[in-house]
Parts: structure tokens; sequence; C-alpha cells
């Protein structure tokens, strides 16, 4: 009998496929088809399908245990495993859209139900024949032809478990999706959770573009950039950290909102929450301030958890988490000074809070100001207390070169983060639209950068001529889609939400 998912196999598939008994002896079938006579493709063209799994249950479910229904379909999938009785198999196969068994019945197969048992678990076939129940009741389609589309050359795995495996199903996506649900419901939940981010926004009637991945002034984020080197221009070029700076050129150029959803790349650490590579929405409305773009987050979030759980209302481990708006405000230097018990003040000598943030742990770089060591302090002590969901307000200039001042605090910016179960979800603030004030940033930037800060800001000439010519007020927001799908999909690790997370190599 052909081997089965839960058989043994190698313990490293870069094994090479003659080097183990299971993958051998399948290299062995795939030759004895090609070698028989007539010599049959164990990898043919097509195969024509009336029906998916679903299909068939959406249109049988409620056969009763026992019943025919005279209507023979054509099936697709992978064969997951097998169960051999006597005269008869039942089998589970995969599709797009769910599973579905098949019975065979060497009564009606004949001669091909030994064919049909020499299957292995993995192989790709298609199968037609009448939908019926069996006696206890399973949906199935009792074959009576079936045919080999795609000869799996090592066996499936059964179970995934420790933090080994853990590490393979991220490199071997394409098996994890195979035989973890799970997986394969993430996927599902992300697609949908990024066609409500889209609706929600075009609803609004905001205008949805594509801004280049290469770029020659790597702006509109703190974060070293990943640099390669065009040939056939002769020039250095960075991968975008952020769209920012090319949206607000069509703010400009008169685009009153605008969006996109893409990869951002940044050259930092990998952890649960991080990946160099990663989605983002980001958005710019014209006429608006931040103020409105909270009301814009909550309510797009909340659409998106609509959208793809039914519900706004979450359990994340063993606590509620309502998305629902609105949302609750609270000041981030405030937060910082009631979870330290240190009372923050961005007036405050510069020593004394190298000091204070030493005893809490937190090491200041010396190109660091006392804005920067504020917010450093808050990321390590305040942000995965926030259960929220969220919006901090009113952060540091130091930190925000592209935001504007708030005129109440002109060491503050109009800017927010928003949190929900201790994870920063979206940043936002009202742009600054002065080019002689982002000018003076920029600059103040470059000799941040020429210090040694690598994620300062460098000056881009061309955005700055571009706000010359006039950009009125603007509000801006960006949003971690892996964040927001980790969030809705009650995952722990990025790596889950991306299909191909960045891995060191084998």
């Amino acid at each position: 009998m052909a081997d089965q998912p839960g058989d043994a196999q190698p313990t490293d598939d870069r094994t090479p496929l003659a080097g183990h008994h299971l993958t051998a002896a399948r290299l062995a079938k795939v030759e004895a088809l090609r070698n028989a006579a007539g010599g049959a493709d164990p990898f043919p063209h097509r195969f024509e399908r009336s029906h998916t799994a679903a299909a068939v249950r959406a249109a049988w479910g409620d056969l009763p245990a026992g019943e025919s229904t005279g209507e023979r379909v054509r099936v697709a999938g992978r064969l997951l495993q097998t169960r051999h009785m006597g005269r008869l198999a039942f089998s589970v196969l995969l599709d797009g859209s769910g599973r579905i068994q098949l019975f065979a019945d060497r009564g009606l197969l004949g001669e091909r139900f030994d064919e049909f048992l020499d299957l292995d678990g993995g192989d790709w076939i298609g199968a037609a024949g009448e939908v019926v129940t069996t006696r206890k009741g399973e949906l199935s389609v009792r074959i009576d032809d079936f045919t080999l589309l795609a000869k799996s050359l090592r066996p499936l795995p059964e179970k995934w478990h420790g933090l080994k495996d853990l590490e393979q199903r991220h490199r071997r996506r394409y098996v994890d999706l195979i035989v973890n649900e799970d997986a394969r419901r993430i996927l599902e939940l992300r697609s949908g959770a990024v066609g409500a981010l889209r609706a929600a926004l075009e609803r609004r009637r905001f205008v949805e573009v594509e801004t280049p991945v290469l770029q020659t002034v790597a702006g509109g984020g703190l974060a070293k950039p990943f640099e390669t080197h065009h040939h056939a221009l002769g020039i250095d070029m960075y991968l975008r950290i952020a769209t920012e700076l090319h949206l607000k050129r069509l703010i400009v150029g008169g685009v009153e909102k605008v969006f996109e959803i893409g990869r951002t790349f940044r050259n930092e650490g990998l952890s649960p929450r991080h990946n160099p590579e990663f989605t983002m929405l980001e958005a710019y409305w014209a006429f608006a301030d931040y103020r409105d773009m909270m009301e814009l987050t909550e309510q797009v979030v909340a659409e998106a958890a609509e959208a793809v759980l039914g519900t706004t209302e979450l359990t994340i481990g063993d606590r509620p988490l309502s998305l629902r708006p609105p949302w609750r405000r609270v000041g981030m230097i405030e937060a910082t000074s009631e979870a330290t018990g240190v009372q923050w003040d961005l007036a405050m000598p510069l020593a004394d809070a190298r000091t204070r943030a030493l005893e809490l742990g937190v090491a200041a770089d010396p190109s660091w100001g006392t804005g920067k060591i504020v917010t450093e302090v808050f990321e390590a002590h305040v942000e995965a207390n926030l259960w929220g969901p969220v919006f901090t307000v009113g952060y540091p200039l130091e930190v925000s070169p592209l935001a504007r001042q708030d005129p109440a605090n002109p060491l503050l910016v109009e800017r927010f983060e928003a949190f929900a179960a201790g994870r920063e979800l979206a940043n936002a603030y009202s742009e600054l639209n002065d080019p002689l004030e982002q000018r003076r940033r920029f600059e103040e930037q470059a000799r941040a950068k020429a210090r040694g800060d690598e994620e300062a800001h460098p000056i881009d000439e061309d955005y700055l001529r571009a706000l010359e010519y006039g950009m009125p007020p603007t509000a801006g927001l960006g949003v971690g889609v892996d964040r927001l799908v980790m969030l809705l999909g009650g995952e722990d690790s990025i790596r889950e939400v991306i299909l191909f997370p960045a891995m060191r190599p084998e």
C-alpha cells in the first residue's frame, strides 16, 4: 500500500530524492508510469473540473445518510490520506475551497482500484463520480474514474510541533498551507482585511496610487534603508522606507485624498513584531488634521474587523478588546510619567533626562536630545501595557521631523500613535507644510546623520521643491497592515501573517 502522510519521512527535505527510501519509491513510480505500455504522463497538462469541494457541499450538504444524488461531478485537489477497508477505500481530497471525501469501491473501479490505492499522500488528482453520502452520513464523491495530475515526490508531514518545526513551517510555507488549516485561515483573513481597508478608503473617496519602491533618497521615516545600485543610471538607490514623501507630492499636485497599500523595507533586526519587508497603508487627506485622522483610523480598523470577523469585539488571550469607536486618548509624555514614576518634561536639562533614563534601563545615545530619550523610555516601559485601543498624543518635535508643531507647545507636534493589545497599529500627524521650516528640520536631521544616526532623515531637495509650490493643510496616516492582521487573527508573531518572512539562510 502507498505511504501515507503519517509515515516516516526524511528528517531533512534537502536530502536528494534518491537518498531516502520513501522518496526513492515515489521516483520509481514516476519512472514506472512513463515506461508503461502507452507511456502515462505523471504530470499531465490540464483537467476539467466541474465543482470545488465547497460547491459540492453547498449543493448537497444536507443529503441524508446513505443517499445518492444521481449527479456526477468532477473534482480535483491534493490527496491527503486514504483509509483502506477491504473492497472500499476512503480518501480526503483538499482543494482551495476545503475538503471533500472520495469514496472508492473495487466493484465500480475494477482493476483501477489497486491503482487508486497506489497513490501517495500529497499527490494531486482529478476524480469523477456520483455525489453520495456514506452510511455514516459523510458527503462523498463515489468515484468511477480518476487521473493523476501531479506526482508528489516528497511525503507530507503528519504533525508540526516544537521550535525546530515552527521554523520549518515558516521556511516551507508551501507545506504549511497544506497541512495547517490555521495558516490557510490567516491567509484568507489577511486578504479580507486588506480588501476591507481598501474598500473603506474608497468609500470615502480616497484615490489609490502606486509610488516608487526604488528611490534616490530614502525619506519619510526614521529608519535605516536597504541600499542597491542602478547600473544603467550609475547611481546608488534605496528601497523605500515609507511612501510618505511621494504621496504628499500628490497632495501638492491637487489629489486631495490619496492612499497606497504596499511593501516597505527597513534594514532592521528581526523580532516577533518586526520583519525587514512589511506592508503599510499610508493615507493623506488635504484640509484635515490629526484629529480627523484619529476618527478615520478607528473607523477603518473597526470596519476591517467587521468585514473579516463579523464583530469588533475581540478576545486576545483571555482579555476582551473592543475595537468599536471611539477609542481612548492619552498624552504620551503623561503616560510615560505615570508608568515610570518620573515626572518627564521636555524642558528638563539633558543631563537629568539621561540620568533618569539610565536608572530605568534606557542608555541614551550621545546624539539624543530629551525628546528622543523620553520616546525611548515610552517604548521601553509603556507601549507593551497599552491594552487599548488607545491613541497616544503629543510627541516630541525631535522625533517627528515631518509633523506640524502643536501651537500650544512648540516642543510637541500634532501626532498620535494607535495601540491595541500592547502593539502599535498606526502613526499619524498633521503634516508640516512650511517648506522653510521643513528645510531647517531636514538640515538638523542631516547633522544628526553626520554624527552617526543611521535612521535620521536625509535632505530631499525635490520634496522641498514640491512644498515650495504649496501644500494645503494635510493630515497623514500610516497603518501597519501586518500588525493589524496579527491582532485580528489572534497571532503573536509577525511571521505567522507574512507568507514568506525573512529568515537566515539554512
